[in-house]
């Protein structure tokens, strides 16, 4: 099997196991999907890791998506020379985006607004540092999350359009809310969902105002994204893949290179208990949150934080510290759980990675000391 490692008795449980073979494959299947690796703009926030974004980057992928600070200062260090901060910049945050910027002269940055103040506050900064400011307005087309609705979109491109200190690069189209499993159904609503972006993109040129670049959609619809040559695709978890994803979109064929591990610990009452507690895996999804590689499950019967019981059919024949395999229904906040990860090669753990940009911020701490 080949997620199975020859040394899980110097394994530390619970855990992740990351598969960099299986990553590199599956940047190619990105890349692939995309046709052109100039038009990916994969989003960081599934993995957190430099090794993996330096894996991306040697395959040609320059441009990223980020969520935090964090993930944007750990990216440009790694390679990425364009890289959009995909979430809203307010507070102490705007002074701390013009430091990173500072520290990265040769990379792109850009950041989203979708709000008046935003706007203001973020070109007070920009005035004081003297630095102009790439942004891109995120668009709510159905997400009802962040993003303004594409009509209210065209006024707020006016008002960044007259701002010495903002220049508008483009527009951010994340179709979250699109998760349908059948691609007919799929496709039309994405399609459907995007019609007022067209309608918002028309006007704006018609009132003078270019848009560079359209960063659209996520896992589900970066396929359907692919089919129109304007726009730039923000996938991210089919760098790691999932059993969720796996389960609920069989039209996009991706490796799971991410398997959390985890020992038995007790068998209370012909049950299992598992170190997989809500510190070691996401708990934002229902039961079942795991796919167990080798192991039947018939339910569980309790998770708390450090502690996973299941009922099983196998309980006989299973001892504590028998190693467990499973595969997670949602591996990006899995991932984030972790300071650490293991990196399998010729079916052994060889060294680990650092979670690095599960942090706040790198330096967050001797900032405040």
């Amino acid at each position: 099997m080949w997620y199975k490692i020859k040394n899980e008795s110097e394994v530390f449980t619970p855990s992740v196991l990351i598969y960099p073979n299986r990553i590199k494959e599956n940047i190619r299947r990105m890349i692939k999907v995309a046709d052109d690796v100039s038009r990916l703009r994969p989003h960081v926030k599934t993995h957190k890791m430099a090794e993996v974004v330096r894996l991306q980057v040697q395959q040609k992928i320059t441009k990223f998506k980020c969520a935090t600070l964090t993930e944007m200062e750990m990216t440009a260090a790694n390679g990425g020379t364009d890289i959009l901060l995909a979430y809203p910049l307010l507070g102490p945050d705007i002074k701390k985006y013009f430091s990173i910027v500072t520290k990265f002269p040769r990379v792109k940055f850009s950041v989203l607004v979708d709000h008046k103040k935003a706007v203001a506050d973020l070109t007070e900064e920009a005035k004081k540092q003297q630095q102009k400011v790439n942004v891109f307005i995120d668009i709510d087309n159905g997400m009802h999350r962040t993003g303004i609705e594409p009509e209210p979109a065209f006024q707020l491109a006016q008002t960044i359009s007259k701002r010495p200190w903002l220049e508008l690069t483009g527009l951010h189209i994340y179709d979250g809310h699109i998760h349908v499993s059948d691609l007919k159904t799929r496709e039309t609503q994405c399609e459907n969902d995007f019609k007022s972006v067209d309608e918002l993109i028309l006007n704006l040129k018609n009132a003078g105002i270019e848009i560079n670049e359209l960063a659209c959609g996520g896992t589900f619809t970066f396929p359907i994204h692919a089919k129109y040559k304007n726009r730039t695709l923000c996938p991210g978890t089919p760098i790691l893949w999932d059993a969720g994803y796996k389960k609920n979109i069989s039209d996009l064929d991706f490796l799971n290179a991410a398997v959390l591990a985890g020992r038995i610990i007790s068998k209370p009452y012909g049950k299992v208990c598992l170190d997989l507690g809500h510190k070691a895996m996401a708990s934002e999804m229902p039961h079942p949150r795991l796919e167990f590689m080798d192991l039947l499950v018939n339910g569980v019967e309790n998770q708390s934080e450090e502690h996973l019981v299941l009922s099983t059919p196998h309980a006989e024949k299973l001892n504590p510290g028998d190693f467990i395999y499973a595969i997670p229904i949602h591996i990006c906040p899995t991932i984030a759980l972790h300071e650490q990860v293991y990196v399998v090669e010729n079916r052994k753990a060889v060294k680990t990675w650092d979670v690095i940009a599960r942090k706040r911020t790198f330096d967050f701490y001797s900032e405040w000391r």
